[in-house]
C-alpha cells in the first residue's frame, strides 16, 4: 500500500524506460559477478588460489567497499518500498565509510605501483624484464670480488687497505644474511649493526607538456577574470549591487591586501616583512602621470577564448639594445 502511495506522488512515466533498461543491465552484471565470485571461492577452497600472503590495506579496503554496497542496497530497498530513510542508521554508516575511503586515497595512490607490480608477477609467473627497480645495484654481487682474508705479509699501507676491505666484506655478509632471512645479523665488536634502509623504489613520473600547458592556461584565465575590464563588465551587466568607489581597481586590490595583512598581524601578534614585490606594487599605483596607461590598457583577456591566441605570446619581440657608452669626440673647452 505504501509503495503505490509513493508512486502516485511522482510521475514515473518519463523515467520508466530508463529504469527498466538499468534493471536489465544490473541483472546481467549480477550474474557475471556471481559466476566470478563462485569460481574464485572454489579455487580458494581447493588450494589453487592462495590468500595467505596478501596486503592488509587491500583487505580492509575491500571489506569497507562491501559494507558500503550492502548499506547502499538497503537504502535503495527502503526507497523502493516507499519507506522513509530519514534518521536511518544506514545513512550514518554510508557517510562514515565514504569519509574513510576518501581519507585513504593518498595511501592507495602511493601503493599503486607496488600493487601493479605484484599483480603482473602473479599473472605472468615471473618478474617484468623492463622493471626500473630491477636495474639497481646489488652489493651482494661484489662479495666474490673481495678477498676472504687479509694478507699477513704486507706492509702497513696494504694492512690498512685489507682492514677496510674486511669491514666492507663483513657488512656485505650481514646484509646478505638479513636479506636471505637467516636470522638477526651478528653484532660487531664496536656494537654497531648494519641495517639496510627501508626505501621503496618508485619510478619518477615527470609532468607532461599537456599538463604544464593546462596549468598555464588556468593561471591565465584566473588572471583575466580578475582584470579591471572584466570587473567593469560584471558591474554593468550583472544584477548584483554595485559598490560606488572613487579609487581605481589597483588601489582597491592593494587596500584589500593591506586589510588582510593587518588582520593576520592582529590575529597572530606578529609583523610581516614587506617584500620588494609589495614595494614595487605600491609604487605602480595610478598617479596623474600613469592615468592614461590605465585607461588605454585593457589587459590580456584572450585566455577566456580558446580560439584567440594569447597576446602575451605575441609580444615576444626582440628587446632594443642599449646604446654603447662610447667616448665623445671633439675638443674639450678650456676655461681661463
Amino acid at each position: 500500500m505504501n509503495i503505490w502511495r509513493a508512486l502516485d506522488e511522482y510521475d514515473i512515466q518519463p523515467d520508466l524506460p530508463q529504469a527498466l533498461r538499468l534493471l536489465d543491465e544490473m541483472n546481467n552484471n549480477f550474474k557475471q559477478v556471481s559466476d566470478l565470485v563462485g569460481n574464485m571461492l572454489q579455487r580458494v577452497k581447493t588450494g589453487e588460489l592462495s590468500t595467505e600472503y596478501g596486503l592488509n590495506f587491500l583487505e580492509i579496503k575491500y571489506h569497507m567497499l562491501l559494507n558500503y554496497l550492502i548499506n547502499l542496497t538497503y537504502v535503495v530497498l527502503r526507497k523502493c518500498s516507499g519507506h522513509k530513510i530519514e534518521k536511518d542508521p544506514s545513512i550514518d554508516r554510508l557517510i562514515e565509510i565514504r569519509t574513510v575511503l576518501e581519507k585513504i586515497r593518498p595511501i592507495d595512490y602511493k601503493l599503486r605501483y607496488q600493487i601493479d607490480k605484484l599483480v603482473k608477477t602473479a599473472v605472468t609467473g615471473a618478474s617484468v624484464a623492463d622493471d626500473p627497480t630491477s636495474f639497481k645495484a646489488n652489493p651482494a654481487n661484489l662479495m666474490s670480488q673481495l678477498p676472504e682474508t687479509a694478507g699477513a705479509d704486507g706492509d702497513s699501507g696494504s694492512g690498512d687497505e685489507s682492514d677496510d676491505s674486511a669491514k666492507v666484506l663483513q657488512k656485505l655478509r650481514k646484509a646478505k644474511a638479513a636479506k636471505a632471512g637467516l636470522g638477526k645479523p651478528e653484532t660487531s665488536s664496536t656494537g654497531e649493526v648494519y641495517v639496510p634502509p627501508k626505501h621503496m623504489a618508485v619510478p619518477y613520473e615527470e609532468e607532461s607538456k599537456s599538463d604544464r600547458a593546462r596549468k598555464q592556461m588556468e593561471r591565465a584565465r584566473k588572471r583575466a577574470l580578475g582584470s579591471s575590464l572584466i570587473q567593469e563588465l560584471k558591474e554593468e551587466y550583472l544584477d548584483t549591487p554595485v559598490e560606488i568607489s572613487s579609487s581605481s581597481r589597483a588601489l582597491q586590490k592593494l587596500s584589500r591586501k593591506e586589510r588582510e595583512r593587518e588582520e593576520y598581524e592582529e590575529k597572530y601578534l606578529t609583523r610581516l616583512p614587506i617584500t620588494k614585490a609589495d614595494k614595487h606594487r605600491s609604487r605602480k599605483l595610478t598617479t596623474l602621470g600613469t592615468l592614461g596607461d590605465e585607461l588605454t590598457s585593457f589587459g590580456d583577456i584572450s585566455a577566456l577564448d580558446d580560439e584567440l591566441p594569447s597576446s602575451s605570446a605575441s609580444k615576444g619581440g626582440k628587446k632594443r639594445k642599449a646604446p654603447k657608452g662610447g667616448k665623445k669626440h671633439g675638443k674639450k673647452r678650456r676655461f681661463r
